[in-house]
């Protein structure tokens, strides 16, 4: 047999690793592994099916106190344009 022929049936027959470098994802890991959206969890699965939100893991959002605030939530798409001092003296 020709020697090129060996080496090409111990090729195929070699099991080829990847590198541990490379992306995991759902094609290349175990059967039930799930990558998700790239979400902290809140809580944990029961072993009867059901799911624990642990308040401790829930983000909190700390919001000032926006009373007597000048400005609004809403944002024309449409500005209008205002003159002021500033913008004309350094139109000259």
């Amino acid at each position: 047999m020709p020697l090129g022929l060996l080496i090409g049936i111990g090729r195929s027959m070699r099991r080829k690793r990847t590198s541990s470098l490379d992306i995991l994802s759902s094609k290349r890991a175990p059967r039930d592994y799930y990558k998700g959206k790239n979400c902290k969890p809140t809580g944990f699965h029961t072993r009867k099916g059901g799911y624990v939100v642990v308040q401790e893991k829930l983000p909190n959002y700390v919001v000032p106190d926006l009373t007597n605030f000048k400005l609004k939530a809403y944002v024309s798409q449409c500005p209008r344009e205002v003159k002021t001092t500033e913008a004309a003296e350094s139109a000259k």
